[in-house]
């Protein structure tokens, strides 16, 4: 997830009453909303009646958001302690979290792993270069790995080191970097691949195809601006994904997808507020994916555990999301098809990577502390009393730590008393409440532990 989850306010019209326009602009931004972008591409529908292929039988792992940090970059001082508190990523235990993953996965039994992106915090080619050599683990035991590039993985303006008070600019990696890098990690593998992204065709077992799709827009990064967040794609990249679709239909081939963005609304209202951790026309994006008989994609993006069916006439695309490896919970996926459906186990490691300490306790503090900051930091601007700022913005921190878990429990909610708060206060949180609401409620079906048939 992009490191600023209230980071930019919706532009709206002027209106006659200077009060009712605060209230508007903060009720469309207070969270951090963008603006949607319109797409006009052309989809190649598939036939109804092309016949869809049984899944065969296949046994993998998830993992997602790894954002390896190497501490040699720099991980004390003023500029790195900013950083880290404007974030929920425990960048300090990325590599110690990617090391003890490994060794779940290579017990595990999984036979490959998907990563759908962002593996590096920003970028930086040291760190390209260390996740790369962690991933020759699986590999050197025979598991294949497959990867794509997430927001914060090539072409990164906020590739730096840090010292003391100061930030200095670090090598990052271009696109073709990326592709060499990570060789041996799909790309090496892909028998198929798209000649304006990252996107490739891989078969992880026969008769199985894994559509890998890059979804950034890293070509459009900037120096001296943050990196850009929101993912879509091309038309010729559209049209190269309805040509393998097709060549995987006419050769009997089953079709799941990875990529970095969610291809489906994860909570009411996500498209509303974030619309940047959905893929641009993510609608239709959906719609010409089921149409062709993919049924499934994994994400991630949102570093939340969550699954959501988007429903396409007589056809369906679920979107399996996979939290960060490293915000709390710290969640890995395992994954068997058999018989047609597909199990889906979760295991989280922020409990179990330090036992007899209070590590998990620490992470789930640390992803808290940080949200209620940044909400906090919105509601001052708007002159929030600091009261009713403390109040709002721990219950924004409650609902996003339950949505980082999945399966939330509406139970468990914490009591909020609108009557606490002031005027003012109660004007905010009557104009937002549809956000609380809408990450506390879980959309079928499970998100953690499930069988999809």
């Amino acid at each position: 997830m992009d490191t600023h989850i209230m980071h930019r306010l919706t532009r709206l019209p002027l209106m006659a009453s200077g009060a009712l326009l605060i209230g508007a602009v903060l009720a469309a931004g207070f969270f951090s909303s963008c603006a949607k972008e319109t797409v006009s591409l052309r989809y190649d529908i598939g036939e109804e009646d092309i016949a869809a292929r049984p899944y065969p039988n296949a046994s993998f792992a998830v993992i997602s958001d790894l954002h390896v940090y190497d501490p040699a970059l720099g991980s004390a001082g003023a500029a790195f302690e900013k950083a880290l508190n404007a974030d929920r990523k425990l960048l300090l235990e990325s590599v110690e979290l990617l090391d003890y993953a490994t060794e779940l996965i290579l017990a595990s039994g999984a036979r490959f792993i998907l990563i759908p992106g962002d593996l590096t915090k920003d970028g930086e080619m040291a760190n390209h270069e260390l996740v790369a050599e962690k991933l020759k683990r699986f590999t050197g035991a025979g598991i294949a790995v497959y990867v794509v590039p997430g927001n914060h993985d090539i072409n990164n303006p906020g590739a730096v080191s840090y010292e003391g008070n100061e930030t200095a600019p670090v090598p990052t990696v271009s696109a073709e970097d990326f592709a060499r890098i990570y060789n041996d990690f799909g790309f090496g593998a892909a028998i198929m691949r798209d000649d304006d992204s990252l996107s490739y065709v891989a078969e992880p077992v026969p008769g199985l195809w894994l559509l890998a799709l890059d979804t950034c827009r890293y070509r459009e990064n900037q120096p001296g601006h943050e990196e850009i967040v929101s993912g879509r794609i091309s038309q010729r990249t559209a049209d190269w994904i309805a040509s393998a679709l097709r060549t995987a239909a006419s050769e009997n081939k089953a079709v799941m997808a990875m990529q970095h963005h969610g291809a489906v609304e994860h909570w009411k209202g996500q498209s509303k507020l974030h619309p940047d951790y959905l893929i641009a026309g993510f609608t239709d994006y959906g719609k010409f994916l089921a149409s062709w008989n993919v049924r499934y994609i994994f994400t991630g993006h949102y570093h939340a555990q969550d699954i959501s069916r988007g429903n396409f006439g007589d056809k369906a695309l679920y979107d399996i999301e996979t939290g960060s490896l490293i915000t709390a919970p710290c969640p890995i996926r395992f994954i068997a098809i058999t018989n047609n459906g597909m199990d889906i186990r979760t295991e989280t490691i922020a409990d179990r990577l330090r036992p007899g300490t209070d590590f998990a306790a620490g992470a789930d503090a640390f992803v808290k502390r940080t949200v209620v900051l940044e909400a906090a930091s919105v509601l001052r601007k708007y002159k929030v009393s600091e009261k009713d700022t403390d109040y709002i913005a721990n219950a924004v921190g409650d609902a996003f730590v339950a949505h980082y878990r999945g399966d939330e429990d509406p139970g468990l909610r914490p009591a909020f008393d609108p009557k606490q708060l002031g005027l003012w206060g109660r004007f905010v949180y009557g104009q937002q409440k549809y956000v609380l609401d809408g990450l506390w409620a879980n959309i079928p079906p499970a998100d953690n532990n499930v069988r999809i048939e």
